[in-house]
């Protein structure tokens, strides 16, 4: 039955985690994709889980056990039966129906939270009840929680990895809602099939022998380890944060990284669990235990993060993971996973280990084990709400990435220091704790300082020019040649802006950046008003204001550390375009998300344009799928033009199954759409472009590139609206091109083998 029960919990993991990979990407969708938002996403799936923890705690030891496993049945059955509905609710009705409408922060974690406090809820009381159900001696209970609870992390972590490398890219995400819906089901039915093995009333209450006179365990009460698991749990939320943020430069931020941190913290988090569960039934003081492991953990992490810092930059690994070149596949990418795996792996299944021996230090009494069970799980999410917000939204905003280890560093020593000085002194355990407080004090002390740790990662020698910032929305970083040798550039490529770990752009300016700027201002007739989505390095919307007659430049960054960097250059160079662009009046950066603001406000452009995005990076399908697209045209005012890139046949056909007008400019792969006709002639671009005003803006930019027409010397492909189209392959629920390993990707090119 045990057995059963513990595969029934592992199905149930598996579906939570395709659910919470899922619902959070829409939520995201209404809420927006800056950190803000995501947090508030983030809060509202961790308060449901609380609140379902909470629950649990009250009510669960009043059931009995059978009552309780129904109680468990029922919830997976309703879980299952709100993935089957959420894609209606959670994006058909917030993230489309109420896009633009809801702004306040307050308002959006409200709607997030009602949007998932049913099935999280559920599943925060799932632990408990099952607990309820499966105690039967007080001598085995923490050892069954914490195997039940090990098992249900590791099909949690099997879910993370199946689904970000598997199942969202190959049947998209209503797919994998429908997969998770099986799973709780059949979580449920092996319940349901059980329950006549249950008694109805909870076995008579064994206490637990070794309380002192007052009534208080000898090892601390309740709330004492609550505190301890809420601290616990903020150190391992922390790191996690820590490990993306560290892998989003090394191996760059594609769309199965968070996937693959995640998945193998929980597989190691769940064995840690596993083997840590077969040892509570000889530890008769789980104290020692559990801050050696916590703390072990976290200095383990340390270290491997600073090995890794080490080795990145210098051969061997260097040829692999240079931040130059593209680590999205071959070597590189494979290399890149087995470094997730050693640095990960380790310290998630050392602090992993921690679980067990909470539930042996809590569990005194068999008739309110669902209670205790409840209470811990509910100071672990808690902690987990608060690392996410301590450590996303402030720490890495305030101290940065090495200032975040370092405070995590401090607390970990807090943790032993609370205990050490009570414990005796004569245990080998205690003496191993002091080691282990020393060296989280050391760990403090050597770490390097954010710019030494960032330098390095970016291969910066003494003769570069550095420019770089980070924030709680990512890191950005300028490399180029110092003051007084031509620091504009050496040749036409000028010197890599590093961006959340891609190379995205180049000062000077990469010639497909300024061209994507210029077209369109110079196919309107009268571009007054422009919007770019996107920032990089500046090119796109320094040349977006090319035209005399434009009076509003208005581009909007996702990275707000890159707006920073460009004022960083702007001030070293002061004769340089990015100089001239921060001081002309016309032109407004700002920090934000550039879909939620087409969205929110009704302003009407006349040239939308997006900065060039690889679309294999991570949310690159939001700004490349057809619910976006038609988000532009009704933003665009009569006549007005949108132009964004083509990196794959599938943008090319999402773009010309939404627009009526569509020109794909070749060889540059560069679409320009329009609600009417687009009056274009290859001749009179070409013209515009050799105007001298339109050459001075250019070779501001970039001095090495003179001849744009090359950019559109092809035959371009013409739409019109009596052509037919096919159905747009790229959407919100299905970013086929984000999961660029489940989707082979073919170039723009390839229409004009194959047209539409």
């Amino acid at each position: 039955m045990t057995a059963r029960l513990a595969f029934a919990f592992f199905c149930s993991g598996f579906a939570a985690l395709l659910c919470q990979i899922v619902w959070q990407r829409l939520l995201g969708i209404f809420a927006g994709s800056d950190t803000i938002s995501a947090a508030l996403v983030v809060g509202a799936f961790l308060c449901g889980l609380g609140l379902g923890s909470l629950l649990g705690a009250r009510y669960a030891d009043r059931l009995g056990p059978r009552r309780a496993l129904l109680g468990f049945a029922i919830a997976e059955s309703l879980v299952a039966l709100f993935a089957l509905i959420s894609k209606f609710f959670l994006y058909d009705f917030l993230a489309i129906g109420l896009a633009g409408t809801v702004d306040e922060p307050a308002a959006i974690f409200a709607l997030c939270f009602i949007g998932l406090v049913l099935p999280t809820t559920l599943m925060g009381a799932s632990l408990p009840l099952l607990s309820r159900a499966i105690a039967t001696s007080l001598d085995t209970v923490a050892e069954k929680v914490a195997k039940l609870y090990g098992l249900n992390t590791l099909g949690a972590g099997l879910g993370a990895l199946l689904g970000g490398w598997l199942l969202v890219g190959n049947i998209g995400f209503v797919g994998a809602l429908i997969l998770a819906a099986v799973l709780d089901f059949a979580a449920a039915g092996i319940a349901l099939s059980l329950l006549k093995r249950l008694p109805e009333t909870i076995p008579i209450a064994q206490k637990a022998d070794d309380k002192p006179k007052q009534g208080i365990p000898e090892w601390g009460g309740l709330k004492l380890w609550c505190l301890l698991v809420f601290l616990s749990g903020y150190v391992i939320v922390a790191l996690e944060i820590v490990w993306v943020r560290l892998f989003g430069q090394v191996g760059q931020y594609h769309a199965y990284l968070f996937p693959t941190v995640l998945g193998i913290f929980l597989l190691a988090d769940g064995a840690g669990m596993a083997l840590a569960a077969r040892m509570t039934t000889r530890i008769r003081d789980p104290r020692p235990a559990f801050f050696l492991t916590q703390s072990f953990g976290f200095l383990l992490a340390a270290l491997l993060i600073l090995v890794l810092w080490l080795l990145v930059p210098v051969a061997p690994l260097d040829g692999l993971l240079q931040v130059d070149h593209s680590r999205l596949g071959g070597a590189a990418l494979a290399l890149n996973l087995l470094l997730v795996l050693l640095v990960v792996g380790p310290p998630a299944f050392v602090i992993g280990m921690t679980f067990p021996f909470v539930q042996r230090a809590v569990q005194r009494d068999l008739a309110d084990v669902g209670a205790r069970v409840g209470w811990v799980q509910l100071a672990n999410i808690a902690g987990n709400a608060a690392g996410s917000v301590g450590t996303g939204l402030l720490s890495l905003h305030i101290l940065g990435t090495a200032g975040s280890l370092v405070a995590l560093a401090m607390l970990s020593l807090l943790l032993l220091l609370f205990w050490l000085p009570r414990a005796n002194r004569r245990q080998l355990g205690v003496r191993v704790g002091w080691a282990a407080a020393l060296g989280c004090l050391l760990v403090g002390l050597v770490l390097p300082d954010n710019d030494t740790f960032w330098n390095r990662l970016h291969k910066r020698n003494p003769d570069h020019v550095v420019a770089w910032s980070e924030d709680r929305s990512g890191v950005a970083y300028f490399r180029g040649l110092p003051q007084g040798s031509d620091a504009q550039g050496g040749d036409s490529q000028g010197f890599p802006m590093f961006i959340q770990g891609f190379s995205q752009g180049r000062i000077p300016f990469l010639p497909i950046h300024q061209f994507l700027g210029a077209v369109g201002p110079l196919l309107h007739p009268d571009p007054k008003r422009v919007l770019a989505v996107g920032v990089g390095s500046g090119g796109t919307p320094w040349a977006a204001g090319i035209s005399p007659a434009t009076e509003s430049v208005r581009a909007i960054e996702l990275v707000g550390p890159v707006l920073d960097v460009l004022e960083n250059y702007a001030d070293a160079f002061p004769g340089s375009a990015i100089h001239r662009m921060l001081e002309d009046p016309r032109y407004t950066l700002e920090y934000g998300d550039g879909r939620r603001l087409l969205a929110r406000e009704a302003t009407l452009y006349d040239v939308i344009q997006a900065d060039a995005i690889l679309p294999e990076g991570s949310h690159s399908g939001l700004l490349y799928s057809r619910e976006f697209l038609q988000q532009v045209r009704q933003r665009l005012a009569p006549g007005g033009l949108y132009v964004q890139w083509a990196p794959t046949r599938r943008v090319a056909e999402t773009f010309a199954s939404v627009f009526p007008h569509v020109l794909l400019l070749l060889p540059s792969s560069v679409l320009v759409g329009s609600n009417d006709p687009i009056a274009f002639e290859a001749a009179e671009l070409a013209r515009r472009l050799a105007m001298p005003q339109s050459i001075a803006h250019l070779t501001l930019g970039n001095p090495h590139v003179q001849d744009y027409g090359a950019m559109f010397a092809e035959a371009p492909l013409i739409w019109t609206p009596d052509m037919p189209r096919g159905k747009a392959p790229l959407s919100d629920l299905f970013p086929r091109d984000e999961f660029y390993l489940n989707n082979k990707i073919e170039g723009a090119h390839s229409l004009r083998r194959a047209p539409l």
